[in-house]
């Protein structure tokens, strides 16, 4: 078996509330160097030997995230 890494992240230009959310929180705790931030998933799948990243992505596109407000990449490993 293989594993497959998938980082979700919403497109530039969608508005994130939970990363405003969270820079706000590290701000009020002090980190002011922190800037902005944008939150996401990553999602880990174990996947046959042989798998290529063409089927991980179909997987992507169908199901694992929403490409209209979404971006993702796909790290496959052993």
């Amino acid at each position: 078996m293989m594993k497959a890494v998938i980082h979700i992240t919403l497109k530039k230009g969608v508005l994130d509330p939970q990363g405003k959310a969270i820079g706000h929180a590290l701000e009020g705790m002090g980190f002011d160097e922190v800037g902005e931030v944008r939150q996401g998933k990553m999602i880990e799948l174990e996947i046959a030997e042989g798998t290529d990243e063409a089927r991980v992505k179909e997987m992507c596109e169908k199901l694992l995230a929403n490409p209209v407000i979404e971006d993702y990449t796909i790290e496959i490993g052993a």
